[in-house]
């Protein structure tokens, strides 16, 4: 997988306030789910399109490598939001022309097409806004539709986000969708990025890139959705991961919030709290549970404190249990329609 480490600006420049819009040095990783195929021409012959891309926009681009017997791959784009804006757009115009299309007159700035972004679910209430102000502000705005996924993906907490529309107005709403998760930044700490492929090849990606966890990064201008940290320093993590917190030093110790829905919760906490006893245990972290939703989304705040690694068992056990729980109520949802029927 592509080093997802971000380019240091060429310019040298003073150094800037904090504001609630984001400044061109501002960095952006911005990750999208693309079929093996259509990753084939993101790359080109020998690397060629992938080269291409990042000498016309400033970014750095890669995919993952290939997993046998898995369809899809991840794209990674990084860099200003303009320039990671521009990169998708051209993305998008390369796919639209390298796939044979019915309609004499269609070329790639009228065909419709869509592209799958891989947003944290902690950034979504971000890019959606209060009573879905945003998004509509966002798809009025571009031209672009922009359908958002209810569930996280498979041991994740990413969301897609399919922006359907031309390529440029595509990039149009990426733009905007960029500016939004600099200005949030702070909520995508702690994400657990989505690895296509079984569930141990997951757990081993997210171990081998550091996945999105707010130890993962050092640099202190970089922003993305959800994989980086400002000014923190992020110091090797030493006890195993089944060490009591009480036991590690301060220093190592990281302080993670991720959002639950209020109805999964109790899943989580089990019967006379079984399960978050268990989670607690397996992993070396500490975590808390809020008493009441956080706000008008109804979901509760779970704060999890103790090294990456133990972070990361800890988010790796709790969206398990999560997705069993899912598939729990999925099954009994189908056996009660067949009584019904």
């Amino acid at each position: 997988m592509p080093s997802e480490s971000s380019p240091q600006p060429e310019s040298v420049t003073p150094p800037q306030s904090r504001s609630p819009s984001p400044s061109p040095r501002d960095t952006l990783t911005l990750r999208a789910l693309v079929s093996t195929k259509d990753a084939g021409v993101i790359i080109g012959k020998a690397g060629k399109n992938v080269a291409d891309l990042r000498e016309q926009t400033g970014v750095k681009a890669g995919v993952t490598k290939v997993i046998p017997g898995v369809h899809e791959r991840v794209l990674t784009v990084t860099g200003p939001v303009e320039g990671v804006a521009k990169a998708y757009s051209l993305i998008i115009s390369q796919l639209v022309a390298a796939t044979p299309s019915s309609p004499v007159t269609s070329s790639p700035s009228t065909t419709h097409t869509a592209i799958r972004l891989l947003i944290s679910h902690n950034l979504m209430g971000t890019i959606i806004g209060r009573n879905g102000l945003k998004i509509k502000a966002i798809q009025d705005g571009s031209g672009a539709r922009m359908v958002a996924s209810k569930d996280m993906l498979p041991q994740s907490t990413e969301r897609i986000v399919e922006v359907q529309g031309a390529p440029e107005a595509i990039g149009r709403a990426i733009e905007e969708i960029g500016k939004c998760l600099l200005e949030d930044w702070e909520r995508g700490l702690g994400t657990v990025l989505f690895h296509p492929g079984t569930g141990d090849e997951r757990s081993a990606g997210n171990r081998r890139s550091g996945a999105g966890y707010s130890a993962a990064g050092n640099s202190t201008s970089r922003r993305s959705n959800g994989d980086a940290t400002r000014g923190r320093q992020s110091p090797p993590a030493s006890p195993p991961p089944q060490s009591p917190v009480s036991a590690q030093p301060a220093a190592n110790l990281r302080t993670q919030n991720i959002s639950i829905p209020s109805d999964m919760v109790g899943c989580i906490i089990g019967r006379s709290g079984t399960k978050i006893t268990e989670i607690r245990r397996l992993s070396g972290s500490k975590i808390s549970i809020a008493k009441a939703p956080h706000d008008e989304t109804g979901e509760r705040m779970f704060t999890i404190i103790g090294t990456p690694e133990a972070n990361e068992k800890a988010l790796f056990l709790l969206y398990n249990q999560l997705e069993s729980e899912k598939e729990r109520r999925v099954g009994r949802e189908q056996q009660q329609a067949e009584l019904q029927d």
